[in-house]
């Protein structure tokens, strides 16, 4: 058998393999970036705190840009933070991987990831791609996602318009924190996380080792304990993501992006900043008429006075507010009840989704109404309940305003986009 010596050591040649295969699988080919595939990806993120993950093809100019970017930042990152299953940079070739790129619904390239204790976030990183923005990124994930407080008074005073979980321990070393702090990494881009430990939770612990509450936006004390077990994670992480995040979301020029890359139609109320009695009543219809359709459609919210554009489409302006439409990526439709009056009114909101999902939207915009309702307008001229238009009026058929909303979606001069939206 052919042998090897190191260090006065003797290894077969086997061994070797065996070691140099390892080192491959545990270290990449690229410095601190490490090539990542079907036999050590799991490996990887389930082992390391932090795995940020460039998801590339080689053939495509912008991943081709990125790569000696991203394995820069890497390096950086690594002298930053060089303890062992900490933070790792990874990138996967799409190509070659077929099954992991399926697998985290890679649709353009490149694709930034980051995976927390195993887990994709849900958002990706669409920040400035350069070495320092990448390890800024990185830093800043690794900081510590929970404030400490040493007072009462301090979290009396938190921020209200941000939707807060509050942990209340005996001592920063048991289980429940430490399970905690692992859900906190995972939802820090949905909530802020907070924590008073030892006598000075003595109050609200009332005896018990551990108190967790969810303290909803703009509340002071109106806070929801969460009543399941302290330790278990699954069961703290579905608790505090049912409360973090909302049903109905608000979209923003930062996130916009992000929201179109969903790829769900947006049901979307444009309306004062100062209305939040508005908002509360859409919040109340989305919980009470709408969860079946959260799979379908995203709920969201919007600062009719910064998205004027997507009014002006529609006709309408900051003096009409507020405006509830869809918007499928394809046109936008409008609600064509008074929002204020008939908004809560039962079955409105979800005829006009259904009519959506059908096909009538955009059908009536073009054609004119559907002869049903064709039908039940002529009952209602011969009743005399409006007036009768001369039969030799044609139906003039109509153009729906374009989507405002699919020019945010992700650019073709920043990705290679896969596959075009499928057009609703």
């Amino acid at each position: 058998m052919e042998k090897y010596s190191k260090f006065g050591i003797l290894f077969s040649r086997s061994t070797c393999i065996f070691i140099a295969m390892t080192l491959l699988l545990c270290h990449g080919t690229n410095g601190e970036t490490l090539q990542l595939g079907g036999s050590n990806f799991n490996n990887i993120i389930s082992t390391h705190e932090i795995v940020f993950v460039n998801f590339y093809a080689d053939w495509c100019r912008f991943s081709q840009i990125l790569k000696p970017v991203f394995e820069e930042a890497g390096k950086k990152v690594k002298e930053l933070f060089p303890e062992q299953g900490k933070v790792a940079f990874g990138q996967v070739d799409c190509d070659s991987e077929n099954g992991i790129a399926t697998l985290y619904h890679i649709s353009k390239y490149p694709t930034l990831k980051l995976f927390r204790n195993g887990q994709a976030v849900k958002k990706e990183y669409r920040g400035q791609r350069s070495v320092d923005a990448l390890a800024d990124f990185i830093k800043n994930q690794i900081e510590d996602s929970i404030k400490q407080h040493t007072t009462m008074d301090e979290l009396d005073e938190l921020e209200n318009t941000k939707r807060n979980v509050i942990g209340f321990f005996d001592d920063k070393e048991t289980d429940s924190y430490k399970t905690f702090r692992r859900v906190a990494m995972q939802l820090r881009d949905d909530c802020m996380f907070h924590a008073a430990i030892g006598e000075v939770s003595n109050g609200e612990r009332a005896g018990l080792s551990t108190k967790v509450v969810f303290r909803p936006p703009h509340t002071r004390r109106e806070d929801v304990a969460y009543t399941g077990e302290s330790n278990n994670y699954d069961m703290m992480l579905q608790w505090m993501h049912d409360k973090c995040v909302p049903l109905v979301r608000e979209i923003t020029f930062e996130n916009a992006e992000e929201l179109t890359e969903e790829g769900l139609p947006f049901v979307i109320l444009f309306h004062k900043l100062e209305d939040t009695e508005v908002v509360t009543a859409f919040n109340r219809i989305v919980q009470n008429e709408l969860l079946g359709e959260r799979t379908s459609v995203n709920f969201l919210t919007a600062d009719g006075t910064k998205f004027s554009h997507p009014l002006h489409h529609l006709g309408k302006s900051a003096n009409d507010l507020p405006v509830l439409a869809i918007d499928s990526f394809r046109h936008m439709y409008l609600f064509k009840h008074d929002v204020r009056k008939d908004l809560e009114s039962p079955g409105l909101v979800k005829e006009f989704i259904a009519d959506l999902h059908s096909g009538k939207l955009h059908r009536e915009f073009h054609h004119g109404p559907d002869p049903v309702v064709q039908q039940e307008k002529q009952v209602e001229q011969q009743a005399g309940h409006i007036p009768h238009e001369p039969s030799d009026k044609p139906e003039q058929p109509t153009s729906p305003p374009e989507s405002a909303f699919q020019k945010l979606a992700p650019s073709d001069n920043r990705y290679t986009i896969l596959r075009e939206r499928d057009e609703l």
